[in-house]
């Protein structure tokens, strides 16, 4: 009988010894332009609209601006945001999923699956101006398509007003990029439910609504709800695409924070403007909790 040796691993560390100190200062080196990267661009900026907005036109201490996010305007911006970014993020989670249903359907390394998702990974980056410029050439006042319809088939989109460049406008080009946004986070939801599963319970007599119902739902329920999240998160944040398609007024907050840092005709508004930004960071950071949440379940079913 032959003896099979295996060699001992050099790297490998013994279990119960701490590694070398100055193997750990390395390590350590490693991350430090991420956390400097974090300081400079989350850290620093969290931490001056906090001081501002605890901060008086004087410079001494004052609640005033964060009392006045009570004020009707303010409310009622974020009461717009919550509802843009709700709509879209359901839109976005439903038609998106059932596209990742779709391509996981397909053949793994087939060209529409590469292609779809290449497209999708450019298309939920596809935003600011770029974007605003695209809607606005397209379906505006003047577009190709409003033209078209307008001189070819007697339809004028904008008969009952001009939706574009208001919310109903904004619902529209903010489920451009949601949509393939969720694709890319569900996609690995999706195919992380095996085909064994499904055909265990066909074997047991089970139909195809009975194996979503109490086997793929409740574990596609935690990755969904946390796409979901993430999708209203993305909207909620959003500025360049509201900015550029929205000429007149302020009807979400990310513009209301605008208006107050840079107006000319409302002086001493920069200290609002933080304020309200620290209500934008405050929703954001107990969805984004939430969404940590839902993926550490999701990872422990479908890891």
């Amino acid at each position: 009988m032959a003896v099979v040796t295996t060699m001992p691993d050099p790297g490998a560390q013994a279990p119960g010894v701490r590694p070398h100190p100055a193997r750990r200062r390395v390590r350590l080196l490693g991350v430090v332009p991420f956390f400097g990267y974090v300081g400079i661009f989350l850290a620093v900026p969290t931490l001056v609209v906090a001081v501002g907005a605890v901060t008086g036109d004087d410079g001494g201490f004052t609640l005033d601006n964060l009392a006045r996010l009570g004020d009707s305007y303010v409310l009622a911006a974020f009461g717009r945001s919550i509802l843009l970014s709700a709509v879209t993020a359901l839109l976005g989670a439903v038609l998106g999923a059932l596209l990742g249903y779709a391509l996981v359907t397909a053949r793994p390394d087939g060209l529409l699956r590469r292609a779809v998702t290449a497209a999708s990974g450019v298309l939920a980056q596809f935003g600011g101006v770029t974007l605003a410029f695209a809607f606005i050439a397209t379906i505006g006042l003047s577009g190709f398509v409003t033209e078209f319809l307008r001189d070819r088939v007697g339809i004028d989109i904008y008969a009952s007003g001009v939706w574009l460049f208001e919310l109903p406008g904004l619902l529209l080009v903010y489920a451009y990029f949601q949509i393939p946004l969720m694709v890319i986070v569900f996609l690995p939801a999706l195919d992380g439910i095996r085909p064994q599963w499904r055909e265990a319970a066909a074997s047991l007599g089970g139909s195809t609504w009975q194996y979503w119902r109490l086997v793929g739902m409740p574990l596609l329920a935690p990755p969904f709800l946390g796409g979901t999240l993430l999708l209203f998160a993305n909207a909620f944040s959003a500025y360049a695409t509201a900015a550029a398609l929205v000429s007149q007024g302020s009807p979400i907050v990310p513009l209301q924070i605008r208006g107050a840092l840079t107006s000319e005709v409302v002086l001493g508004q920069q200290n609002l403007g933080k304020a309200m930004a620290l209500g934008m960071i405050v929703v954001v950071a107990l969805v984004m909790w939430l969404y940590a949440l839902l993926q550490k379940r999701s990872a422990k079913w479908l890891g």
